[in-house]
């Protein structure tokens, strides 16, 4: 049988949020068999639980938020991917204010902190949402066009272009497919990092956004290059931090996925919006297990490769 993961202990990081600036704490806390991922605030009055789900989700500017009533979790798709990446299905997140920290950009140190605290399998089946039709969000026309897609697969593949029409980024590779059957979620995808411009941060300040994000903590540009002392982490490292998010956004489905999924210039709210129009098509999908680790696709059944 394919087994659901969790942690085998607690871990712990402190950092401040991307966005809000606020200093905070996370706990990563082994759950129970089919508990899913639960983010919990825990300083609250009373501490409210958010369980992930695509319909949680409310906000998805600059990132993706979900809330359960007034209580809100911003930043939450880094997490999240690193949850992806790894196969972690059951996990409480204690968090101590309304953002996950942003640490060094990238989902490297959630791989970090999961992979430290050790990974358990848990005597109850993995789940799967496996894709019977194609599921396709297309928006605007011409330059303005952006699309993501889900497609029927025996795995879980993303295919991610870009198109930002900026020297930094034209000098790098603009698309990357990510097949987690045959490649390394840690060592391929997890170190690439958010990027912003220079252009773009004061409107953003202005929008009580990216107060916390500097440097450490994100790829900057200005209008013709990396200002970045240590330069790209990957020659496609922009690409790269796409597909890192979409598997984010993704996952809030709240189970693994099974699909091809695909995309031109989408971001959080179409990737949003695709998992909303999938949950309609009741029959687009459907729930599967393995009984049989060997009819899982290639990789499934082995715990994620360390660094």
């Amino acid at each position: 049988m394919l087994q659901q993961r969790t942690l085998k202990t607690l871990t712990r990081a402190v950092g401040v949020g991307l966005h809000s600036g606020q200093r905070v704490e996370i706990t990563l806390r082994p759950a129970q068999p089919d508990t899913g991922i639960v983010f919990r605030r825990v300083d609250l009055p009373q501490p409210v639980e958010i369980a992930v789900s695509a319909l949680a989700v409310t906000d998805t500017r600059m990132a993706s938020t979900i809330s359960a009533g007034d209580a809100k979790v911003h930043t939450v798709e880094h997490l999240m991917s690193a949850c992806a990446g790894l196969g972690v299905d059951n996990l409480y997140v204690d968090i101590t204010a309304e953002e996950v920290p942003i640490l060094d950009g990238s989902a490297a140190s959630f791989v970090f902190l999961l992979q430290s605290a050790g990974i358990e399998l848990q005597k109850a089946p993995r789940r799967f949402i496996r894709l019977l039709k194609p599921v396709e969000l297309r928006q605007g026309a011409g330059d303005a066009l952006k699309w993501a897609r889900l497609e029927p697969y025996h795995g879980y593949r993303l295919s991610f272009e870009i198109d930002f029409s900026h020297p930094a980024v034209d000098a790098t590779g603009q698309r990357v497919v990510f097949d987690l059957s045959t490649g390394s979620y840690a060592k391929d995808i997890a170190r690439a990092r958010t990027f912003g411009f220079t252009k773009d941060v004061e409107m953003m300040r202005a929008n009580g956004l990216a107060l916390g994000g500097g440097l450490d903590n994100a790829i900057v540009m200005d209008d013709y290059k990396v200002l970045n002392a240590g330069g790209l982490r990957y020659d496609d490292e922009f690409v790269k931090h796409k597909i890192l998010d979409a598997m984010g956004d993704l996952y809030l489905l709240g189970k693994p996925l099974l699909a091809s999924y695909s995309a031109f210039r989408s971001g959080h709210a179409l990737n949003n919006l695709l998992l909303r129009e999938l949950l309609q098509q009741n029959q687009a999908w459907d729930v599967v297990t393995f009984d049989d680790e060997r009819q899982a696709p290639a990789g499934f059944a082995q715990l994620a490769r360390a660094w």
